[in-house]
């Protein structure tokens, strides 16, 4: 897409995709296009830190670290869904406890979550269609 984008002289000001405690160990969008975004002074809009709570679920890393690992990355916002009085008390916690973690921190926590995230069970929008309304709808490509 960014390719295609130079190709049209067409430049983006934003983009916005999954950044979580998982994705550095599977189709990695950190790793893959961070760094593009960056080179092309691409704002990014971190989504999915909890991984729509799948990441939870791993048993892995709580919900804390995980808003703070979206927080670390070079996100211009970080997007976290709330349903409840207690997620958003959650989301409140993370942002008062904030401190960017450093490269140790970073690397022990992407540790941790290694062997959970190597198949990308957590992350099924890049490996299933659940979340994926175009898949569900596809009379509207028509």
């Amino acid at each position: 897409m960014l390719e295609v984008a130079k190709q049209h002289d067409f430049h983006f000001d934003t983009a916005q995709m999954p950044i979580n405690v998982m994705d550095a160990h599977f189709r990695s969008f950190v790793q893959r296009v961070v760094p593009e975004l960056m080179k092309q002074e691409i704002a990014l809009l971190g989504m999915k830190p909890l991984g729509s709570g799948e990441i939870l679920k791993s048993n892995t890393v709580k919900a804390t670290k995980c808003l703070h690992y979206a927080m670390s990355m070079p996100t211009s916002v970080v997007i976290t869904g709330i349903d409840s009085m207690k997620i958003l008390d959650q989301a409140l916690e993370a942002v008062k406890t904030f401190k960017p973690l450093d490269e140790v921190e970073l690397q022990s926590l992407l540790a941790r979550t290694e062997d959970a995230a190597k198949y990308g069970h957590y992350e099924r929008f890049k490996t299933d269609t659940p979340y994926d309304s175009t898949a569900h709808n596809p009379t509207w490509l028509r």
